[in-house]
């Protein structure tokens, strides 16, 4: 099993894209990449503690390899965005991919260099590949959040903007 942690603006929107993978085993909700030990959700949303919201992953290179998951995550964000994504705002909002290994980090720079010169986007691809820090784990009325919240979840996504977003870039 490996890890990779993905910041894609809200870490409800992020869970179950990623959920629904075979070779996907853990998917979890937390911060990373912030001056403050054990950040809370009111220390990252104030923008006090540096944090971006992010989304650990634990899964099997072998069925599902990382090269996918970064595919998987370019089509949840808005990569040419630097403020936070969609009606999230602000930098705990921002996107950002951290790796955990140097091959991890070279597969993310070809992925993110392969989808600048694609075409997708007239403007430039600013989610920036950075080492991993610590994790941590977001308070557990944010794990699965889609699935515990059901109504509230679906209606902040739809709000978002994020959805459309999606359709218009990548269906």
């Amino acid at each position: 099993m490996e890890k990779a942690t993905f910041a894609g603006g809200c870490f409800w929107c992020m869970v179950k894209p990623f959920k629904e993978w075979d070779g996907i085993y853990d998917v979890v909700s937390g911060y990373m990449g912030g001056h403050v030990d054990n950040p809370t959700y009111e220390d990252v949303k104030k923008g006090d503690s540096g944090h971006l919201e992010v989304v650990e992953i634990t899964y099997d290179p072998a069925i599902f390899p990382y090269d996918k998951l970064l595919d998987v995550f370019w089509q949840q964000i808005d990569p040419t965005d630097a403020d936070g994504q969609f009606q999230d705002r602000g930098h705990s909002y921002s996107t950002a991919i951290f790796h955990y290994t140097d091959e991890q980090r070279v597969i993310a720079e070809a992925s993110k260099e392969q989808l600048g010169a694609s075409g997708t986007f007239t403007k430039p691809i600013v989610t920036p590949i950075r080492p991993a820090e610590t994790f941590y784990r977001a308070e557990e009325y944010h794990q699965d959040y889609y699935e515990k919240e059901q109504e509230h979840y679906e209606e902040d996504r739809t709000r978002s903007g994020r959805d459309e977003f999606i359709e218009s870039h990548w269906m």
